[in-house]
C-alpha cells in the first residue's frame, strides 16, 4: 500500500514517500534484502539523477533523524547504569536510608522501564511516534531534574519510577522512528549506530557515573535537562509529521475521486486491550522485580517466589488473552516470523551473556585487582571504543556476508571473550595481566556486540510498517529481561558472594560463554531474503 508523503516542519517542501519495512508479498526468491543489497530505484526514468549522497528511497535528513532518536536512546541506558557508582553517595546524603531502601533508587527504574515497553510502542504505533517520542523525552527530562532536586529518598524514587515510565516511551519509539527513514540497504548500518549508542552508553556508564558522583551525585540527572532540551529541540524540526500508524495501515478504501487516482481511505477504529495490558504489565514487572531482588531477597524466600508465581500465572494468562482478542496489545502474528521470534529469543541469550560479562569484569578490576572506581571503568573502555569501530563497519559486512553470517560471527566472537579469561587471566595486574590476559577479551567482546545486535535489532523491520513500534518494545524487553536475569544467574553461579574472587569469575565466564553460543544458536537459524541475496554474489 501506498504510505501518504509527509511534510517537513518549516521547509515547505513535501518529502517523497518513504518505503516502511513490512512483509514482502513477492515470492521468497524475488524479494529484496531487508537491510543489505541493491535496492532497485523506483523514480520514473524521467527523473533527475541522484547526487553522490543521495540514496533512493531515503529521506535525506535520514542521519540529523538518527542522532536524535540515538540521544534518547543514549540517555536512556546510560541513567540505568551510572546510578551504581553513585550508591555510596546518595546513601550519605540520606543516611536514614536502609540498603534495601537505596537498592529501589535502580531497581524502580529498571522494573518499570521493563513492564512498560511493550505497552508503550502499542501507544506509539497507535497515536503517532513522533508525538510519542517528545512528549517521552520532555517527561524524561522534566523527571531527570526532579531526581536531582529530591529532598529525600521517597521523592528520588518516585522520580526514578517517572524517568522509567519515560524511557520506556522513547526506546522503543526511537528505533521505529528512525528505521523507516534509512533505504533497506542502509538499514543494517543504522540499527548498527542506533546499537552502538546503547554499548557505549552502558559500558561508559561507570565511567560517567564515577566522574559526576565525584562533584555531586546530583548531577548525574541534572546534566540530562539541556540534552533532552536539544533533542526536543531538534526533534520538533527532523522528526517527520505523519498520521498514526496503525490508523494508516488500518484503513479501508471507500471510493475513488476520480479515474486513475488513489482511493480515498478512512481509518478503521481499533479497539483497546486494557485487560491484555495490564497482564503484560503484572508479568513482566513480577518478573523483573524477582530476578532484581532476588540476591537481596534470597533465591528460595517466600517474597522471591511469590512474585516469580505471580510473574508465570499472568504471563500464561495472557498468551491465553491476546490469542482471543480481536486486537491484543501484542498481537501473536508477530512471532509468526521466524527472523523476529529468532531475533528476540537471541537477544535474551546475548543479553543474560552481555550483562554477565560487564558485571564480571566490573569484579575483576575492582576487586580481584584493587583497581579505583575510575581506573576500572577507564579499563573497560576498550569494548564500547571496539563497537563503536565495528558498528560503523558492520553495513558493509552483513551485505558482504548476509544477516546470519553476520550475526553468527558476532556470537562466536562474543563467545569467545569470556573463554579468552578463562584461560589467560590472572589473579593479580602488574599492567602486563590486563594487556594480555584481559583486554584481548573485551576487544572481542566489542567486535561481536558490533555485528550481532545490529542484525538482531533491525529485525523489527521484518514487521509490518504500523508494528515497529511494538515490534521494537519486544526486542527491548528481550534485552532488558536477559540483563535482569544475567545478573541474577551471575549472583547464583559466583555464590551470592559480594565480591567474587578469581575462582568464582571462572565460573561466571563458563555461564557467559554458554549464554553467549544459544545467541550464536539463534544467529544460525535467523534468516532472511539478503542471506540468498549475498550467496549470489
Amino acid at each position: 500500500m501506498k504510505i501518504p508523503s509527509t511534510k517537513a516542519e518549516g521547509s515547505g517542501v513535501s518529502s517523497a514517500p518513504l518505503p516502511l519495512p513490512g512483509p514482502d508479498p513477492r515470492p521468497e526468491s524475488e524479494s529484496d534484502p531487508v537491510c543489505p543489497g541493491p535496492v532497485p530505484d523506483p523514480r520514473p526514468e524521467s527523473d533527475p539523477v541522484p547526487g553522490p549522497d543521495s540514496v533512493p528511497g531515503a529521506d535525506p535528513r535520514r542521519w540529523l533523524i538518527l542522532a536524535v532518536a540515538s540521544t534518547a536512546q543514549f540517555l536512556a541506558v546510560l541513567d540505568l547504569i551510572a546510578v551504581n557508582i553513585a550508591f555510596p553517595a546518595i546513601g550519605a546524603d540520606f543516611r536514614s536510608a536502609s540498603t534495601a531502601g537505596l537498592s529501589w533508587v535502580l531497581n524502580a527504574y529498571t522494573i518499570v522501564l521493563a513492564a512498560l515497553l511493550v505497552p508503550a510502542g502499542r501507544l506509539a504505533d497507535e497515536t503517532g511516534r513522533r508525538r510519542s517520542f517528545l512528549l517521552g523525552m520532555a517527561l524524561f527530562g522534566l523527571a531527570s531534574v526532579g531526581c536531582g532536586a529530591a529532598p529525600d529518598l521517597g521523592w528520588l524514587i518516585a522520580a526514578r519510577v517517572v524517568q522509567g515510565v519515560a524511557a520506556a516511551v522513547v526506546v522503543p519509539t526511537s528505533l521505529s522512528l528512525a528505521l523507516p527513514a534509512f533505504a533497506p540497504r542502509e538499514q543494517a548500518t543504522a540499527v548498527g549506530v542506533w546499537t552502538a549508542v546503547s554499548a557505549v552508553a552502558a559500558s561508559s556508564g561507570p565511567v560517567v557515573g564515577g566522574l559526576l558522583a565525584a562533584l555531586d551525585w546530583r548531577w548525574i540527572f541534572l546534566i540530562n535537562a539541556p540534552v533532552v532540551l536539544g533533542a526536543v529541540v531538534a526533534g520538533l524540526r527532523l522528526l517527520p509529521r505523519a498520521e498514526p500508524v496503525g490508523a494508516d495501515q488500518a484503513a479501508e478504501p471507500v471510493r475513488a475521486e476520480k479515474a486513475g487516482t488513489e482511493p480515498v481511505r478512512t481509518p478503521a477504529v481499533r479497539r483497546l486491550d486494557p485487560l491484555g495490558t495490564l497482564l503484560v504489565l503484572v508479568a513482566t514487572g513480577s518478573l523483573t522485580t524477582a530476578c532484581v531482588q532476588a540476591p537481596e531477597w534470597g533465591y528460595a524466600a517466600p517474597a522471591t517466589l511469590a512474585f516469580l508465581g505471580v510473574g508465570v500465572v499472568a504471563g500464561a494468562l495472557c498468551a491465553a488473552h491476546v490469542r482471543r482478542h480481536p486486537d491484543p496489545v501484542v498481537d501473536p502474528a508477530l512471532f509468526r516470523t521466524r527472523g523476529f521470534t529468532t531475533a528476540a529469543l537471541g537477544l535474551l541469550s546475548y543479553f543474560l551473556a552481555y550483562s554477565a560479562i560487564l558485571l564480571a569484569a566490573t569484579w575483576m578490576f575492582s576487586g580481584v585487582w584493587g583497581y579505583s572506581t575510575r581506573r576500572a571503568g577507564l579499563a573497560v573502555a576498550p569494548w564500547p571504543l571496539t563497537v563503536l569501530v565495528v558498528s560503523a563497519l558492520s553495513g558493509r559486512i552483513v551485505r558482504a556476508l548476509g544477516e546470519r553470517r553476520g550475526a553468527v560471527l558476532g556470537a562466536v566472537a562474543f563467545t569467545a571473550a569470556p573463554l579468552w579469561w578463562l584461560v589467560a587471566a590472572g589473579p593479580s595486574d602488574d599492567g602486563s595481566h590486563y594487556a594480555a590476559g584481559f583486554l584481548p577479551g573485551l576487544v572481542l567482546a566489542g567486535i561481536g556486540a558490533g555485528l550481532y545486535q545490529p542484525v538482531m535489532f533491525a529485525a523489527a523491520g521484518l514487521l509490518p510498517a504500523r508494528r515497529l513500534s511494538v515490534g521494537s518494545g519486544v526486542l527491548m524487553m528481550s534485552r532488558q529481561g536477559g540483563t535482569a536475569l544475567g545478573v541474577a544467574a551471575l549472583v547464583v553461579v559466583t555464590g551470592g558472594a559480594r565480591q567474587p574472587g578469581l575462582g568464582e569469575l571462572r565460573a561466571g565466564w563458563v555461564f557467559a560463554a554458554v549464554a553467549a553460543a544459544v545467541a550464536a544458536l539463534a544467529g544460525a537459524v535467523f534468516r532472511t531474503a539478503d542471506d540468498k541475496a549475498a550467496r549470489r554474489h
